[in-house]
C-alpha cells in the first residue's frame, strides 16, 4: 500500500475527474487515498466522497501546508505520495515511482512533468514552452505537482514549517544523490492558460523561493531569479525554441519581476481558475 495526500481547496471542477483517473486500474487496497478539503467554498469534498476509496478530511483551516500536514497524520503507510489536486497520474506511474523508492539510497522521488497545454492562449503557450524547458535541468521535485518520500525522506520533511512552496521545501531537503527524477512515471500538469494567470502564479513562485532562501534552503532553480538570460541563449542556439517563443518568455518575465516588487502575497493557495 502506498499512501496518497491530496491538498484541495475548491476544486470541485476537477477533483472527482483526477481521483478516477488515479484509481483507473488500482487493485482494491493499494492506494490509500486522503483528499484535504481545505477551507472549500464549492462540493470539492462531496466529489470526492463520491469516488469509492477515497478518504475525505474537511477542514476550515486555509492553507495548502496545513492541508498536507493534516493529511500526513492520516496516512496508514509509507511510502507517501502527495499530489496537487489539479494534477493528473495513473496508477501506473504511482507504482513505478514506489519501485524507484526501493532503490538503495533513494529516499524522495517525483515523475517528469507532461504540460497539457489545451486552450493555452498562444503568447502563454510560448512562455510555458520556454520556461518548461529552462527549469527542466533542475527541478527534480519541485514544480512537478507530485513528490513522493520513504519513511527515512519523510522525516527529512516533516513536520513540514508554513512555507509558501512546499515542494521546494521538499526538493532542498535532499543531496542530488538521495532524490530521483522517475522517467518512466509522467504527471500531466495544466499550466496557466493566460498570461495573467500565469504572472498570478509566478508572484507566488517568485516570493516562495525568496522565503526558502531566508531559511537557508535556496530553491532548486537558481533562488527567487530563477534560471539565468546565459540559458536562454542555449536553448535558442540549439533550437529548442524559437526567436518569437524567447522574446514573448523575456517580455512576460519584465512583467513578472516587476510585479513581484510591488505585489503583496495575500496567503493561502493563489489558485489559478483558468484551468478549470
Amino acid at each position: 500500500m502506498v499512501s496518497i495526500v491530496i491538498p484541495a481547496h475548491n476544486e470541485a471542477a476537477v477533483i472527482g475527474r483526477n481521483l478516477n483517473r488515479l484509481l483507473e486500474g488500482a487493485e482494491p487496497g493499494e492506494f490509500d487515498v486522503i483528499v484535504v478539503a481545505n477551507a472549500c467554498s464549492d462540493a470539492t469534498a462531496e466529489a470526492a466522497a463520491a469516488v469509492p476509496g477515497v478518504r475525505v478530511i474537511d477542514t476550515p483551516v486555509p492553507g495548502k501546508v496545513p492541508a498536507l500536514r493534516l493529511g500526513d497524520e492520516a496516512c496508514r503507510s509509507f511510502p507517501r505520495l502527495y499530489l496537487d489536486a489539479d494534477v493528473e497520474l495513473t496508477a501506473e506511474s504511482v507504482r513505478a515511482l514506489v519501485r524507484a523508492c526501493a532503490q538503495p539510497g533513494v529516499l524522495a522521488c517525483a515523475p517528469v512533468p507532461e504540460l497539457d497545454l489545451d486552450r493555452v492562449g498562444p503568447i502563454a503557450r510560448r512562455v510555458h514552452r520556454v520556461h518548461h524547458r529552462l527549469l527542466a535541468p533542475t527541478r527534480a521535485l519541485a514544480g512537478v505537482g507530485v513528490y513522493v518520500l520513504t519513511e527515512a525522506g519523510h522525516a527529512r520533511v516533516f513536520p513540514m514549517p508554513d512555507v509558501i512552496a512546499d515542494d521546494g521545501w521538499v526538493h532542498t531537503s535532499f543531496a542530488p544523490d538521495e532524490r530521483l527524477v522517475v522517467v518512466e512515471a509522467r504527471s500531466l500538469v495544466r499550466p496557466a492558460r493566460t498570461v495573467k494567470s500565469h504572472l498570478n502564479r509566478r508572484v507566488r513562485v517568485r516570493r516562495g523561493n525568496r522565503q526558502l532562501a531566508a531559511l537557508q534552503r535556496p530553491h532548486a532553480t537558481g533562488g527567487a531569479a530563477g534560471p539565468g538570460l546565459g540559458s536562454l541563449a542555449g536553448l535558442l542556439r540549439r533550437r529548442e525554441v524559437s526567436p518569437v517563443d524567447a522574446a514573448a518568455y523575456l517580455g512576460v518575465l519584465v512583467l513578472d519581476r516587476t510585479l513581484s516588487r510591488v505585489r503583496r502575497d495575500k496567503g493561502g493557495w493563489g489558485s489559478d481558475l483558468s484551468t478549470r
